[in-house]
C-alpha cells in the first residue's frame, strides 16, 4: 500500500494579517510527513493571481519523519517570504509519495479561528 502522494495543491493560500495581541502569534503552516524510509526531496511552488509562480523551494524530509514549515517565515535557501493578505495556492511536489496538509490560524477576532485542511493530491 502506498503511503502518500507525490504532488499535492493547497489551494487557498491567505497569510491572515498580524492582529492586535502580541501574545498570539497568527500564521500558516504546511505539516508535512514522510512515512518511508528514505529521505524525501520536496519543492515548493507558489502560485499568485497576478504574478509569476515563485518555484523552487527546496525541503528534505527524512525517513519517519515530519515537519512543520511555517508560511510566514523566510523560506528555502533563497528567504522567499509570502506578504500578508496576499492569495496563492502551494503546490507541494515530492520525489517520493508523502502526506501533507495545511493549517491557518488567525488571530484577528479575539475569539481567534483555526483550521487544517488536506489539499488535492495525486
Amino acid at each position: 500500500m502506498q503511503k502518500g502522494k507525490r504532488n499535492w495543491v493547497f489551494c487557498d493560500g491567505y497569510l491572515p494579517p498580524h492582529g492586535d495581541n502580541p501574545d498570539f502569534e497568527g500564521h500558516e503552516a504546511l505539516m508535512l510527513t514522510n512515512l518511508g524510509k528514505k529521505t524525501a526531496h520536496i519543492e515548493l511552488t507558489f502560485i499568485f493571481e497576478d504574478k509569476d509562480p515563485v518555484g523552487n523551494i527546496q525541503v528534505m524530509l527524512d525517513g519517519m519523519r515530519t515537519t512543520c514549515i511555517r508560511l510566514d517565515q523566510p523560506m528555502g535557501k533563497q528567504g522567499f517570504k509570502l506578504g500578508e493578505s496576499v492569495q496563492y495556492t502551494v503546490w507541494v511536489k515530492s520525489d517520493l509519495p508523502i502526506c501533507a496538509c495545511f493549517g491557518r490560524l488567525d488571530v484577528r477576532q479575539s475569539n481567534m479561528a483555526y483550521y487544517s485542511v488536506e489539499g488535492y493530491s495525486f
